[in-house]
């Protein structure tokens, strides 16, 4: 009888030490949950705001060009065509080509800015190897 009663007294001890760790454990789940949610906030936030400021850079780049002649306008360009220096000198370069999504430039290239598209340069030439137009990039 005497072995029942300790039996029965260890039980008793033994099962609310389990429910509480398994409460404690819940808590813990709820709590990763909660902080989990709070990380795909603040990403969803920074991804926002990179979208932003990359919308606000290509805007700035497409309003900042300057045309090397007064009375220039605009006209498509294709492969082959000849630009004049004025057109690839060192104002239009493009150095940060991997920005646009832009292959490195082989040697005597360049990535210059003509308008609202980027041109491969041979800048010994003054050939166009490649367009990439505004839509594109």
């Amino acid at each position: 009888m005497r072995r029942l009663i300790l039996l029965a007294a260890m039980a008793a001890t033994i099962v609310p030490t389990t429910a509480i760790a398994q409460q404690r454990d819940w808590h813990h789940d709820r709590t990763d949950v909660r902080h989990d949610r709070r990380d795909i906030r603040q990403d969803r936030r920074d991804l926002r705001r990179d979208r932003r400021d990359y919308r606000q850079d290509r805007h700035h780049f497409r309003s900042a060009y300057v045309a090397p002649y007064r009375n220039w306008s605009y006209r498509p360009v294709t492969i082959g065509y000849r630009l004049q220096p004025a057109f690839y000198g060192s104002r239009y370069y493009i150095s940060d080509y991997g920005m646009y999504h832009l292959r490195a430039p082989g040697r005597w290239q360049r990535w210059v800015r003509y308008g609202d598209d980027l041109l491969l340069v041979n800048v010994r030439t003054g050939r166009v190897l490649e367009v990439v137009h505004y839509r594109n990039w």
